[in-house]
C-alpha cells in the first residue's frame, strides 16, 4: 500500500472543508465558521490525560465526517501511547514548544512551524519535551471517531488505568501499540 502524500492530505483536507458552509455556523449558509483564538468551536474546552487541553477548531460535524481538527496544548512534557489509527491520517503542526514525533521507523524533532503526517495504519506516538508549554494543530482525515474518543476521553478523571485506555483506544477505531516516548 502506497502512503498517503502529505499534498494529497492536504487537498483532500481543503476539499471537504466547503462543507463547513453548509454547517452550523456563525455565518449561516454559504457564510464560515469563527473560532476565536484561545476558544474551542462549541465553548468546551477539554481536558484530558492529567494534563493535556484540547480545543475542537473544525468539526466533524462542519465537513460531513471529511475533517477534524484540533488544538492541543499541552502543559508538560509526555504524550499519549504508540498507537495506530486504522481510518485515519493524522497531521501534526506544531505552533509552541519542541516535540518529537516517531512514524513507524522514522524519528522527527519538531520546532515550531514544523508538520508531519502520520498515514493510517502506521504505528505513531510523540511527546512535548520542551519546558513551558507546547502547542499543536492536529488533523484527522477523514474525521472517524475521533472527536467522540476526545469528547469520551475527557470525561474520565486524571489518566485512565492502562486497560481502560486500551479499550477506549479500541471502541474507537485505534490501537496501542506500545508505550509512550520518554521525556529525558
Amino acid at each position: 500500500m502506497k502512503p498517503i502524500e502529505r499534498r494529497d492530505f492536504l487537498f483532500g483536507a481543503l476539499a471537504a472543508l466547503p462543507l463547513a458552509a453548509a454547517a452550523q455556523g456563525s455565518g449561516g449558509p454559504g457564510g464560515g465558521i469563527y473560532v476565536p483564538a484561545g476558544q474551542d468551536r462549541f465553548q468546551k474546552r477539554r481536558n484530558v490525560l492529567g494534563g493535556l487541553s484540547i480545543d475542537f477548531k473544525v468539526s466533524s460535524q462542519d465537513t460531513d465526517g471529511g475533517l477534524f481538527l484540533i488544538e492541543h496544548t499541552d502543559s508538560h512534557k509526555g504524550g499519549p501511547p504508540r498507537h495506530i489509527h486504522h481510518e485515519q491520517e493524522e497531521w501534526f503542526y506544531v505552533l509552541e514548544g519542541a516535540y518529537v514525533l516517531e512514524v513507524g521507523d522514522e524519528r522527527y524533532a519538531l520546532e515550531p512551524g514544523d508538520s508531519v503526517l502520520a498515514p493510517r495504519k502506521v504505528p505513531h506516538v510523540w511527546a512535548h519535551l520542551g519546558e513551558g508549554q507546547g502547542r499543536l494543530i492536529i488533523a484527522f482525515q477523514p474525521a472517524g471517531l475521533m472527536e467522540a474518543f476526545l469528547s469520551a476521553l475527557s470525561k474520565v478523571e486524571g489518566s485512565p488505568p492502562p486497560e481502560a485506555l486500551r479499550t477506549l483506544f479500541q471502541d474507537h477505531g485505534m490501537e496501542i501499540v506500545g508505550p509512550p516516548l520518554p521525556t529525558e
